[in-house]
């Protein structure tokens, strides 16, 4: 019998079934309070069932919660919190019509006689509470949610966890920094030291390796629904930690040749929208190209205006030598361009369709038999390139809302490979994914290069922009700032043009240009 320490929130022999799949299988971990123990391991692993568990929304089939050495019975996430548990979701529930105030503290929302909602009393809650968190500057509380961008919503979530009822006592993060910017993460950082300074257990769920090395005190790592190790994060390595996630060595994360060519795919000139200025680039055929740049710089709303979803003010863009007007969606993909948008599920997926009906969804046309879908065409075009990028799905008849992150990309990237584009657009295509799925994402992103595609890829992750890009062009302020070239491209180089402050001080650094703009002329 395991003896559970008596301090902080502990699974103690925890197993659960779905039906045949064995989720998870005699899980005993325990969370120190004071502590943040970072629990990692591949999509699929069993950590979201582990944390549904330990907050309430899951009952186990064998095994049990404690906190304190208590055992808990935990039939709701109303339950878990009121015995001081919380979690941040990485799918946050927004209410769209409300400010955020309102989504804030819905459910005890303060009230005046004859039950009225006390709008001086809610300012009076969110304005204290927004700067006791280190949250005033970043989130304006009379923002109805249906404006609220992906960080924002991740923001609201954080802020219910401590506002109001018990104080927590243990407290679960998923994936939480997916979504925000530089500054609202130093905030969220800064909030979990406190939370360690007050005893309370934190457990950080991330596939950021800087993330855990800087955050953890200890890591543990699931594998197949069991655990694979646990280890102080000062005495073991990332490598380390890569082989208890994945039982393997994964060197040569970024292998790939060299095989850009000399023919240019894609050719936008002066481009101009609402948020981009005078944007100027190539990409030729073979070619990675990665945009570089703190978030709000103007990398994805490039890259949707690239894909025909905004409005070009001015400029021209060409497609292997054939200008295009780009007046919706329907015209980048008739032209040759395909997009695996930054919020794939809200973007791109039909979560509740199957893998099959995803992946054929723009090539209905020439899987048509006369005036109607052959369904046999879409299944052995799913299969074939679910084979292809090895989709780990029991069939293409799957729904997708069933599958991982790294596998809901996957598909995604079949839809398109399908399609054969001339240029294809990855707006941060291993965001939520596990180091397993994103090695086998870059090895594609390597092949369709080798295969003649010119991809552009938009990355917040330096390491992976250094690691697949042949060029780098950075950009601020809807502006490109510079351009490195794979040899002289670092981290210092990229952020010093993603924050240069006097934009005129930087030459434009167009993908023509023969002399690429150097960080320090950028920066100076």
């Amino acid at each position: 019998m395991t003896t559970t320490p008596a301090a902080g929130l502990s699974a103690e022999n925890v197993s659960k079934r779905f039906g045949a799949v064995h989720a998870l299988q005699d899980v005993t971990l325990h969370f120190p309070p004071g502590q943040v123990t970072a629990l990692m391991g591949e999509n699929g692993a069993g950590k979201s069932t582990l944390l549904r568990i330990l907050t309430g929304d899951h009952r186990p089939t064998q095994g049990q919660v404690l906190l304190d050495g208590t055992p808990l019975s935990l039939a709701s996430p109303i339950d878990a919190r009121r015995a001081g548990i919380r979690i941040i979701p990485q799918e946050p529930e927004i209410i769209p019509h409300v400010s955020v105030a309102e989504n804030v503290y819905a459910g005890s929302l303060p009230r005046r006689a004859g039950r009225r909602l006390d709008r001086a009393e809610l300012r009076r809650r969110i304005t204290a509470d927004l700067a006791r968190l280190g949250f005033a500057k970043v989130l304006d509380p009379d923002l109805p949610g249906s404006r609220l961008t992906a960080a924002q919503r991740q923001l609201v979530e954080i802020l219910r966890a401590f506002t109001g009822g018990t104080p927590p006592r243990a407290i679960a993060f998923d994936e939480p920094t997916s979504s925000l910017s530089e500054h609202e993460t130093e905030a969220l950082f800064t909030l979990i030291g406190r939370l360690r300074d007050q005893g309370v257990a934190v457990v950080y769920v991330s596939h950021r390796m800087k993330e855990i090395f800087r955050l953890a005190d200890r890591i543990a790592v699931l594998r197949d629904g069991r655990v694979a190790g646990v280890v102080e994060a000062s005495a073991t390595t990332e490598a380390e930690v890569v082989r208890l996630m994945v039982g393997r060595d994964l060197a040569g994360l970024f292998a790939r040749q060299e095989v850009a060519t000399e023919h240019v795919v894609l050719d936008v000139k002066g481009l101009t929208t609402d948020d981009v200025r005078d944007v100027t680039l190539q990409v030729r055929a073979g070619e990675v190209v990665a945009l570089a740049g703190l978030i709000g710089a103007g990398r994805s709303e490039l890259a949707l205006a690239l894909a025909g979803d905004t409005p070009i003010r001015s400029g021209t863009v060409t497609l292997d030598g054939r200008r295009l007007d780009l007046r919706s969606p329907r015209d980048a993909i008739a032209a040759g361009i395909g997009l695996a948008p930054e919020e794939r599920k809200a973007q791109a997926l039909f979560l509740h369709r199957t893998v099959r009906d995803n992946t054929a969804l723009v090539s209905l046309r020439r899987l048509r038999r006369r005036r109607f879908v052959s369904k046999s065409r879409e299944r052995a075009l799913a299969q074939e390139f679910a084979d292809r990028l090895r989709v780990r799905a029991p069939s293409v008849e799957t729904e997708v809302h069933a599958l991982s992150g790294g596998n809901q990309q996957k598909v995604v990237l079949a839809r398109w490979l399908a399609r054969r584009p001339a240029l294809l657009i990855l707006d941060e295509p291993t965001r939520g994914v596990d180091i397993g799925a994103k090695a086998e994402i870059y090895q594609i992103i390597a092949d369709l290069a080798r295969e003649g595609v010119a991809v552009l890829v938009v990355s917040s992750e330096l390491p992976e922009v250094l690691g697949l890009a042949d060029r780098v062009l950075v950009l601020q302020n809807g502006r490109i700032t510079g351009e490195l070239g794979r040899s002289e491209a670092s981290e210092e180089a990229i952020l010093a043009l993603a924050m240069a402050d006097d934009l005129t001080a930087a030459p434009q650094g167009g993908a023509g240009t023969d002399t690429p703009t150097t960080a320090t002329g950028a920066a100076r």
